[in-house]
């Protein structure tokens, strides 16, 4: 029954669970899986050095293509591990077994090696064993729709990295604990991070006049099971875990969501000889990888490999992922990263019913996650409202974000499909796709909002790829100074336009993205993809907090007005007009209830009903170049119009006779009207 091999008394393992665990006598499971390779070798180690033992699996404990042992006599704080398997290597047949490769378990839930940031280039990268107990305290949440949501995308180290944001421990995870007075501040309820399961910050991504550039954002995973340990301010892979769900019960206990940005579409075992074998290669790279008929790499996803979501292997390994981090770190929901991956079949065809997707959907553990799909992968498959999920996901609406900025910047053309983006994009996710829009103008990927309005190109130069990498059609416009000026009108200028932006974000209906530090108007000098930047390009600027306070403060009144009314966020009832109702939702031009929705316009405004209440919210819109006129529309006896909002520097405009109201170039106001008292409810 038991076996001595190499000094360690062991015997056969348990298939399950995956990964490493602990078993009721006193022993240690490890259980990996490889079709194809032909012998498995469990490397153990005590520190930073060699082996000091290493066990090959004997035949006896392989159960199908799983290999599993469970071995005595060691302390599991104490020591780390990684695999070696024996096979075939030639390249034709998709085979790359090397037993030189110490290799990560793709279930370790601790990984050691990048513990501090950029600096321990020197150390392998090994796996060790979680054996920490968490004591989770009330953190429960009340249920909020997709509709509810109101999403703040943020990463974790640049989020207050920078010297101005006045917190004790920058870029980390508890960094992000001790801002929570200020997201609450901001009318946020949920946080969206970029990648946090552990990558290699030392992936090497090409030079700039000597510098070397390495992997910032994090969408080059090695650890799907690990958090990145360089994001917590113990500088020890062991912290991370306690750190990451002490971050978690933080934000739940102060009613904040948190979203994790997943990639499952690729992993950082890029192409050789750029990219290094990490885990999937090594193992089983024919079930991990899509590849052609050579055995070569079927590139999606511009990174090189793509993930063979669909292989039943694969599936269950994705599953056990998400489920992993919402019951162990209690993880509210998930984005993924070029999502249109997941419905492409193991040869890389686009599939009607996805296994995975429906696995996912499905599946009881994350029925109650919020699922939000990037529906376009590298490829050019583009599923926006027409994702092959079912049930209640929610999809990154691109077609918001083009929509918006061409009209902000003047482009008449867009204005028909500019209302169409307000109520929600019928059009698009309408009909039976039970799918939510994720409204937004900026993310991650791109410009942030003050340079939306501050440069007409970007300005990628010094990121290596000679200004040929990121988006190159931005539809974004400098105010007519490329970057930075001292010039006052243009500066008053884009102040009206960040604030033109984000109002009708919050004014839309759909679930509203903003990226963090557009609130402040921080910059990346033009750059729209700083994936390789870590620094102060990449760092919000808290600085910006008192330079840019007016954008601050709008911003947190237009928060608060649609966290403080459903009707923006969902449909009413509808109501006749005939009855004298009024429609939850109405546009005009520049007389009430006569806007021609399939004309180019550059002036318009729309109105939200709230009948239960007795109140309305109306927004009129100038995009253009010169001041206009808009008479409002009537509203009950015993209610009157008052200026919530106004983008303009100009003082609040007055309504005049006839109800006319003016409005400032490029400004928009938003006006409330209720009952001056309001009888008491019963």
């Amino acid at each position: 029954m038991y076996k001595t091999i190499d000094g360690i008394r062991c015997k056969r393992g348990n298939p399950l669970p995956f990964g490493v665990s602990l078993t009721n006598d006193g022993g240690i499971n490890f259980s990996v899986n490889s079709r194809d390779a032909t012998s498995c070798t469990l490397e153990l180690y005590k520190d930073s050095g060699k082996a000091f033992a290493s066990i090959e699996i004997p035949g006896e404990f392989k159960s199908g293509s799983n290999y599993s042992i469970t071995i005595y006599g060691l302390d599991p704080e104490k020591i780390s591990y990684t695999y070696r398997f024996g096979g075939k290597f030639d390249e034709s047949l998709g085979l790359r077994f090397d037993p030189s490769f110490c290799l990560l378990d793709p279930y370790a839930k601790i990984i050691t090696g990048r513990e501090i940031w950029q600096k321990d280039i020197s150390k392998p990268l090994r796996g060790k064993i979680l054996t920490q107990e968490f004591e989770w305290k009330d953190d429960a949440l009340k249920e909020l729709s997709f509709d509810d949501l109101l999403i703040y995308e943020l990463h974790v180290r640049g989020f207050t990295m920078d010297c101005g944001s006045m917190i004790k421990n920058k870029g980390t995870y508890a960094g992000i604990v001790e801002m929570i007075p200020y997201l609450k501040e901001l009318g946020i309820n949920c946080i969206e991070l970029l990648p946090t399961f552990e990558f290699d910050d030392l992936e090497y991504n090409g030079t700039f006049e000597g510098k070397t550039l390495y992997n910032y954002w994090g969408y080059n995973t090695v650890g799907f099971f690990a958090p990145k340990a360089a994001y917590a301010k113990g500088g020890a892979a062991t912290k991370a875990v306690s750190e990451f769900k002490t971050m978690v019960q933080k934000l739940h206990q102060n009613d904040i969501r948190i979203i994790l940005d997943v990639v499952f579409n690729h992993t950082a075992e890029y192409v050789p000889p750029l990219g290094d074998t990490y885990n999937f290669r090594g193992i089983d790279n024919r079930t991990y990888y899509i590849l052609g008929e050579n055995g070569e790499y079927k590139d999606f996803t511009a990174c090189g490999n793509t993930f063979k979501c669909n292989d039943p292997i694969v599936i269950g390994f994705i599953l056990d992922c998400l489920r992993y981090w919402k019951t162990e770190y209690h993880i509210d929901g998930f984005r993924f990263d070029e999502g249109a991956v997941l419905s492409r079949s193991v040869d890389g065809t686009p599939m009607e019913h996805p296994p995975v997707l429906e696995a996912i959907s499905l599946d009881p553990i994350l029925s109650s996650s919020y699922l939000i799909a990037e529906a376009i992968d590298a490829s050019g498959l583009y599923q926006v409202g027409s994702y092959p999920a079912p049930g209640h996901w929610g999809e990154w609406n691109d077609k918001f974000s083009h929509c918006v900025r061409k009209f902000i910047k003047g482009d008449a053309d867009a204005g028909p499909e500019l209302i169409r983006r307000i109520k929600g994009s019928p059009d698009i996710f309408g009909g039976t796709c039970p799918h939510s829009p994720v409204n937004y103008v900026t993310c991650h990927d791109g410009f942030t909002m003050n340079d939306l309005v501050s440069y007409n190109e970007r300005h990628n130069l010094e990121n290596g790829w000679d200004n040929s990498d990121g988006i190159a059609e931005n539809y974004s416009w400098n105010c007519g100074v490329e970057g930075p000026t001292d010039d006052p009108e243009t500066e008053a200028l884009r102040n009206r336009q960040v604030k033109n932006f984000f109002a009708l974000l919050m004014l839309s209906r759909g679930t509203p993205m903003m990226l963090a530090g557009d609130e402040i108007r921080n910059s990346q000098q033009g750059n729209n993809n700083v994936f390789s930047r870590d620094g102060k390009i990449s760092w919000i600027n808290w600085e910006n907090m008192e330079k840019h306070k007016d954008v601050l403060d709008f911003y947190k009144k237009m928060t608060a007005l649609r966290n403080a009314h459903p009707i923006i966020r969902k449909e009413a009832p509808e109501r006749s007009l005939k009855e004298g109702g009024y429609p939850d939702l109405s546009f005009h031009g520049t007389e009430p209830w006569s806007l021609d929705e399939n004309a180019p316009f550059l002036t318009f405004g729309f109105m939200y009903c709230e009948p239960s209440e007795d109140s309305f919210i109306y927004c009129g819109v100038n995009a253009f170049w010169e001041r206009q006129s808009l008479r409002l529309p009537i509203i009950p006896e015993g209610l009157t119009w008052s200026v919530y909002a106004y983008t303009a520097d100009e003082e609040e405009p007055g309504i005049g006779d006839g109800g006319y109201i003016d409005i400032e170039s490029r400004s928009l106001i938003v006006l409330v009207a209720e009952p001056a008292e309001r009888p008491k409810k019963k």
